[in-house]
């Protein structure tokens, strides 16, 4: 864990140098922006596993009917079946567990931060990382909304810790589940909705909120913003994603059509909104895009007075 430790409190110590100056080092409010400042360097940095993990939902979803019929073929032999849908995965590029690797990745971050925290309360004199024992006594002493940062919802019995902690215990929680119900309800189409990937997506559906809501009541303020402000950047994140580039044969992609037609129409160009939709719908895969035209092939001189010829009689 070490070097997170480095990595974690560099990135925070530089926020707090910003919001320091501005709030004042001992605030709790420096702190705590210091905390989202941290989230959303974080959340950056994992765009581009982000993205893969869109891509490899999308595709999942797409090949649910092949597995479907999989499922038919080979449901008398398990290993079979097993060996086989495995392969539909490499064929089609799809990693069934890329869903869970921003999660998996950040539990390590997670970890980090709520060791930092639980250091400056405990240990304030062996700072980690680029933490100094300043730095630590400011944390462990800084106060946003009349509750310690460094305080949970178990370990105390100060009103103003325990109603912030479990507004931020129920904002996580919430976050979290509506987070996966958006994914579900707006961009997945309805073949994806039965299958064993579509009852992986409703386990993670109530398990990950019940999971966090229950872990939450033992984790320090500070982490709870670190959560509660990822969670709120996911959901941000896969609205976009969402809205403009969702899978085919969902209601998003039915919303979608339906916008570029009303934009179009607004304009007053019908022609352009039906070349709109039928671009959509090529560029998407609804529909197949037209064959290319074939030339004819070039012909001598020879053979063109040949054709010319008129047929002699008899």
């Amino acid at each position: 864990m070490t070097p997170l430790y480095y990595a974690i409190s560099a990135v925070l110590v530089g926020w707090h140098n910003v919001f320091g100056e501005i709030f004042g080092p001992a605030s709790g409010i420096a702190w705590v922006l210091s905390i989202i400042g941290l989230t959303l360097v974080i959340r950056a940095a994992l765009i581009p596993l982000f993205v893969k993990q869109i891509k490899s939902s999308r595709n999942m979803q797409l090949i649910q009917p092949k597995v479907k019929e999989l499922q038919k073929k080979y449901g008398h032999d398990r290993e079979r079946l097993a060996q086989e849908t495995m392969k539909l995965y490499k064929d089609s590029g799809t990693n069934p567990f890329a869903s869970c690797l921003p999660i998996l990745l950040q539990m390590p971050i997670f970890l980090a931060l709520f060791r930092l925290i639980d250091q400056a309360v405990k240990n304030p004199g062996d700072p980690k990382g680029f933490m100094t024992v300043t730095l630590n006594e400011q944390f462990r002493d800084a106060t946003f909304l009349g509750a310690k940062i460094s305080d949970t919802f178990l370990g105390t019995d100060d009103t103003s810790v325990r109603l912030l902690a479990a507004f931020l215990v129920i904002a996580m929680t919430a976050t979290t589940f509506l987070t996966q119900r958006q994914l579900m309800s707006k961009n997945m189409p309805a073949d994806a909705l039965t299958g064993p990937y579509a009852q992986q997506q409703k386990l993670l559906l109530y398990v990950l909120p019940v999971v966090f809501a229950v872990g939450g009541i033992a984790f320090p303020v500070g982490v709870l913003f670190y959560w509660t402000t990822s969670n709120l950047w996911t959901m941000g994140q896969q609205f976009y994603v969402i809205r403009n580039n969702p899978a085919p044969g969902t209601p998003a992609f039915a919303a979608k059509q339906e916008r570029v037609k009303a934009k179009a129409l607004r304009k007053g160009h019908v022609v352009d909104a039906e070349a709109s939709q039928e671009s959509l719908d090529t560029a998407t895969g609804t529909v197949e895009p037209p064959a290319p035209r074939v030339q004819p092939k070039r012909q001598t001189k020879a053979q063109r007075q040949a054709k010319k010829k008129p047929p002699q009689g008899h």
